[in-house]
């Protein structure tokens, strides 16, 4: 069952082909097997209340196509039970008395919810590890980082412990992980899947839950359970469902490939080239590729996205930052973002509004002769899982924790839709990623391409040899 879609297993389910019970074995037998060589799912529930859960399942008419499904929840999200830590020891021993609205929207659609996927202290930094729970380690190579923040969501996919699984996304979480462990993950347009109704609703228009999955078509069938307004979260979109549309795509796609914009990124030896390997694959599917110059400041979308990044970031962590028992339990990453984001002054923040506004308006006409723009979904490959972040790239030293991600900014900055298309391999047998951009609200138009890109290739199928 490890190697079966999740839209599969929910037919078996709804036939009566399978039980939700032998599931739910079949499934704790597999991160029996796995997890202790890879660390993707923390805080498991116990055994028998999982069985019990699965008989209950079984017995109940079904609500929904994830009924008897296991699933578990990225550990910056509150499931109510468990222990919702951030990766933090601030939070390590608090347990969510309710769950968040994403999550109620799995379960209602029938989801089991077994436990928590693994991910980095407050989601901060694209490397999956953190002193609560350790690190997660890639399944091609266990020496090597998982990516992150959605990093055991995407080990736990591509280890066959989940068949489909969710993030979030502010800056590559459900992207870099992705490529990274050979599977599919989708930023969705800011504003489709709606964000837990507390706290700021209107300023931070970055961060993103999400779906992945080894195939495009649970991409979107979980995107449909996803997505959909809530009144008390504003700034709501809705898009028609993208699952009957799947497999419609009507036209050959145009395809802007932004490359490295121009040199303004470091790229490790090899990623351009498997990149512009599966463009090529692309024109052979008749796709029209066009190589395309920088059509932005480099310079000025990054001053743009670390002012409103760092000031977002301090505000809200703010308590745990003017809490001097809880500010020595904050990791450096996070401390030099809340005291750069503190420093900002109002002209700063406005700048960087004005900078991304006019990225957004640039991006526009990009899309009138473009029906997706791409990029690699990382610069560097799968890094050495021991260090805290990459410190430079093809000899370029990195000046900050993330710098080295900034291949991700174009879509975050001005919240456009994205799906992380497995691509191949390296010559040392790491897997890589493209991104593939839309323009906003085009996420079914998206899944589509990336569903005929699955039919032609079915790189998920190369699983990790620990597999």
């Amino acid at each position: 069952m490890s190697k079966t879609t999740a839209r599969e297993l929910s037919a078996a389910l709804a036939g009566r082909e399978i039980s939700a019970v032998e599931l739910m074995q079949a499934t704790l037998a597999r991160i029996e097997a796995v997890n202790g060589a890879v660390n993707a799912i923390v805080s498991l529930r116990d055994a028998d209340a999982l069985l019990a859960a699965a008989a209950q399942a079984d017995n109940s008419p079904r609500t929904g196509w994830l009924q008897g499904i296991p699933f578990a929840i990225k550990d910056l999200a509150h499931a109510a039970g468990l222990p919702t830590s951030k990766g933090s020891p601030i939070f390590a021993d608090r347990v969510a008395a309710e769950d968040d609205l994403m999550v109620a929207r799995l379960r209602r659609a029938g989801a089991l919810i077994i436990g928590k996927t693994n991910t980095p202290e407050f989601g901060l930094g694209s490397h999956t590890f953190n002193p609560v729970h350790g690190a997660t380690r890639n399944p091609y190579d266990r020496s090597r980082s998982a990516g992150g923040s959605s990093g055991g969501a995407a080990v736990a996919l591509a280890t066959g412990m989940l068949s489909v699984a969710e993030g979030s996304d502010m800056m590559g979480s459900l992207r870099n992980p992705a490529g990274w462990n050979n599977v599919y993950g989708m930023r969705p347009t800011w504003g489709v899947v709606p964000g837990h109704p507390e706290g700021e609703g209107f300023f931070e228009q970055f961060s993103t839950e999400g779906p992945m999955a080894r195939t495009p078509g649970d991409l979107a069938a979980l995107l449909d359970t996803m997505a959909g307004p809530h009144p008390h979260v504003p700034l709501g979109l809705t898009i028609p469902a993208t699952l009957d549309s799947i497999d419609k795509l009507a036209s050959a796609p145009r395809i802007g490939w932004l490359q490295a914009w121009g040199n303004a990124w470091p790229m490790q030896d090899g990623v351009l080239t498997l990149c512009e390997q599966a463009l090529a694959q692309m024109g052979d599917l008749g796709w029209r590729v066009e190589a395309l110059p920088p059509p932005f400041s480099a310079p000025d979308m990054w001053q743009s996205w670390t002012d409103l990044r760092s000031y977002s970031i301090a505000m809200r962590r703010r308590a745990e930052y003017e809490t001097a028992a809880t500010r020595t339990q904050l990791k450096p990453a996070m401390i030099w973002e809340i005291e750069r984001g503190r420093a900002l002054r109002g002209a700063d923040i406005y700048s960087a509004l004005e900078t991304r506004t006019a990225w957004y308006r640039q991006a526009a006409t990009l899309f009138e002769a473009h029906d997706v723009l791409v990029l690699p979904s990382a610069q560097i490959w799968p890094f050495d899982g021991a260090l805290e972040h990459p410190v430079e790239i093809a000899g370029v030293r990195m000046d900050t924790y993330h710098r080295w991600m900034q291949v991700v900014v174009p879509a975050s900055l001005i919240g456009l839709p994205v799906v992380n298309v497995p691509i191949g391999f390296g010559q040392e047998g790491l897997p890589m990623g493209l991104q593939l951009i839309g323009k906003p609200a085009s996420d079914g138009y998206l899944l589509q391409v990336a569903h005929r890109w699955h039919e032609a290739t079915m790189w998920p199928q190369r699983r990790p040899a620990m597999v």
